[in-house]
């Protein structure tokens, strides 16, 4: 039985790697699913995930401990669908671990999924990379040249790019939290957010309004492209659905004017925390989520 158990955990792997390894390929597919529950006024819907979907700063705070807001994406997307019953357990600071653990007061938040659950969004995996200390790393270094490419330069010093390895470690952490999700709720439908533009698309800077680098703005750019990318594949790979946010949040970066942003700087100008989304970036979120849920699933 071990020996069994141990051959079907290498298969999995090497699925998962051979996914990541065709993405090419596997990015625009459509995968299918089983047909849609019923009703929305009957529907069990809970939240998993970390800051971008709890919502830090932004008015109502309804959590201090895990800093969740009660216009966060999945408070929009509940009150939208008038669902029957709403858990939001998303924290700000959590990891793919603190799926199975407390974080604080928080309890481990696949405990709020049960066999009932209709419906699951999951937006994990940024914390897992580094999103924090990526950003304060790339803001000291980008402070003593900002016209070039330290922190790009400081994360290849191994020989290979670090943040890519990073998000490559954490394609099986977000495989596993979905297989939990599988078999906590197995009649649901559950959909994998991915994570908004927080820079410009086009690869240009804003310094010193977002202290980065000039060379670091793409570098950082194509390493959100790729989290998302590999959050898109494992997604296909577990056979759920995946919410693009990106696409609908760009042209509103941090480098934005305050009329024209949904992510906030570093130094917010709108209640929200440091470089992630203001009220009008969770909304924007939410209109994702509720055009993934009306197009039906397989449906691209």
């Amino acid at each position: 039985m071990v020996r069994g158990e141990e051959t079907g955990r290498r298969r999995r792997r090497a699925g998962l790697a051979a996914v990541l390894g065709g993405c090419a390929l596997v990015a625009g597919s459509v995968v299918p699913a089983a047909a849609q529950p019923g009703g929305h006024h009957g529907t069990e819907y809970a939240a998993l995930g970390d800051s971008y979907t709890s919502g830090p700063l932004i008015p109502d705070q309804v959590d201090a401990a895990c800093a969740r807001s009660d216009r966060n994406y999945p408070s929009l997307v509940a009150d939208r669908r008038r669902v029957g019953t709403f858990e939001d357990v998303s924290c700000s600071g959590a990891t793919t671990a603190e799926m199975w653990r407390a974080q604080g007061t928080n309890g481990p938040q696949l405990d709020a999924l049960n066999r009932g659950t209709d419906l699951v969004t999951v937006q994990i995996g940024g914390n897992d990379v580094g999103f924090g200390s990526i950003i304060a790393t790339c803001a000291r270094l980008g402070a003593a040249d900002p016209a070039g490419n330290p922190c790009e330069r400081s994360y290849r010093t191994a020989g290979y790019d670090e943040l890519t390895a990073a998000v490559a470690r954490t394609a099986p952490k977000v495989d596993r939290v979905l297989r939990a999700v599988r078999s906590r709720a197995p009649h649901a439908r559950v959909l994998l957010v991915g994570y908004p533009d927080l820079l410009p698309d086009d690869g240009t800077g804003c310094f010193p309004s977002v202290p980065f680098a000039r060379g670091d703005f793409p570098y950082l750019r194509d390493t959100g492209k790729r989290l998302n990318l590999m959050l898109r594949l494992v997604a296909a790979w577990n056979r759920v659905e995946y919410v693009d946010t990106y696409g609908p949040t760009v042209g509103h970066d941090m480098c934005k004017a305050p009329a024209e942003r949904w992510i906030e700087p570093l130094k917010p100008a709108s209640p929200a925390a440091p470089a992630h989304p203001n009220a009008r970036g969770e909304a924007a979120m939410a209109e994702a989520v509720l055009d993934r849920l009306d197009r039906g699933r397989g449906r691209g």
